[in-house]
């Protein structure tokens, strides 16, 4: 009976019943194991501690991001285990084509996690954490992740092999660190990696690219119940949970996975991208972190300090000196990532790539001087 049903329904609507339950077991597992981890981390006493660089100002566990990566490729094995008892073997079928991509990714995947959680219970140097993230990158590269086609951007096309090997392995890590370090408010990282994750399945399943769709529907169902707890729970009820390096590094590697992908795709082969230059609908989705880890960078350079350790420069920082309050600054620059993205991915229609590039980049670099020079003016004005 039940093969019956599953024969008479089309492959389109039992991909959507792929994607859908993608995204509701990782919902649920998330949901499932948060308070969990919540629970052994009060009982042992495994807090993310406050101090004078840090916003929050209790005892919060920093250990969300355990759960991420087990629950996204549970919830992927799970569709795939039920894809090849129903005897339709799409999912089985698709995947085949991706075995490479996917191996050296879920290899990446296990390194980064541990180097997370070991951060995150012990404390692990940036130096040890960079040559894992180089390591991830080199990963990338033997199962053919890369970018050795630049579009036209700037005029350049297909790069020489001594030249995209070591620019891939860079972006790598550059993602990967840009969401780790744009994880500076509640729900921040989590919310423009949701922003994200939403463009990016759209994008997939619009081109039919359903494994792509499913780990990236499966990550945003892992993100919303963390993005609950992160953003409206309550530390004094022991509700409130940070991601910590395990799970940044995590959302970064998948996010880099993703971007990766559809920037090696080829938008002609479809009427509804044939318009789209494939880096903007691959990196604008990520700019808003990709751009403020540049200008900390620079700013960290320019002041003389360490360019790899913390301070309060990034973007939500001035915010909040400003005056805005954590959730105020956190909804501005999600609402402003979700607009930009869409704005400008609809623009690059009618300009080149190059353009839409440069108009972004000068544009928050307007926007973060500005934010400086009335920082300024208030702190001189008290």
């Amino acid at each position: 009976m039940t093969n019956d049903i599953l024969n008479a329904i089309t492959d389109n609507s039992l991909w959507n019943l792929i994607l859908m339950g993608g995204m509701l077991l990782s919902l649920i597992f998330t949901g499932i194991l948060i308070p969990q981890i919540l629970l052994i981390a009060f009982r042992k006493k495994l807090f993310d501690e406050p101090d004078g660089r840090k916003i929050h100002h209790s005892s919060v566990p920093r250990l969300g991001g355990i759960a991420f990566e087990h629950v996204i490729l549970f919830s992927f094995f799970i569709i795939l285990v039920i894809d090849i008892y129903s005897g339709r073997y799409l999912l089985a079928n698709e995947l085949q084509n991706f075995t490479l991509e996917l191996s050296v990714s879920v290899c990446s995947l296990i390194l980064l996690y541990l180097v997370g959680i070991a951060d995150d219970l012990v404390g692990v140097k940036y130096r040890a954490k960079f040559v894992v993230q180089i390591i991830c990158g080199i990963l990338f590269l033997l199962g053919g992740l890369c970018i050795s086609d630049c579009h036209g951007i700037l005029g350049i096309h297909q790069l020489p092999t001594w030249l995209y090997i070591p620019f891939s392995v860079v972006l790598v890590v550059f993602i990967i660190n840009a969401i780790n370090l744009i994880d500076g408010i509640d729900g921040l990282a989590s919310g423009l990696s949701g922003v994200a994750l939403i463009f990016y399945t759209y994008v997939f399943y619009m081109l039919d690219e359903h494994v792509y769709a499913l780990i990236s529907i499966s990550t945003l169902g892992t993100i919303i119940p963390f993005f609950y707890y992160n953003v409206f729970g309550n530390p004094e009820k022991h509700r409130k949970i940070f991601m910590g390096d395990s799970g940044s590094l995590t959302i970064g590697l998948i996010l880099c996975l993703l971007s990766f992908k559809i920037a090696n795709l080829d938008m002609s082969a479809h009427s509804i991208t044939s318009n789209f230059n494939p880096l903007v609908l691959a990196f604008i989705p990520l700019m808003i972190p990709c751009m403020d880890v540049i200008h900390v960078f620079i700013h960290r350079l320019r002041d003389h300090k360490n360019p790899f350790l913390p301070d309060k420069n990034h973007i939500h920082h001035k915010l909040l000196r400003m005056g805005m309050s954590q959730r105020n600054s956190l909804f501005l620059i999600l609402g402003v990532s979700a607009i930009c993205m869409i704005g400008f991915i609809l623009f690059s229609q009618y300009v080149g790539a190059t353009i839409v590039f440069l108009i972004y980049i000068l544009g928050y670099t307007g926007i973060n001087c500005w934010m400086s020079y009335k920082i300024n003016h208030i702190e001189k004005n008290k």
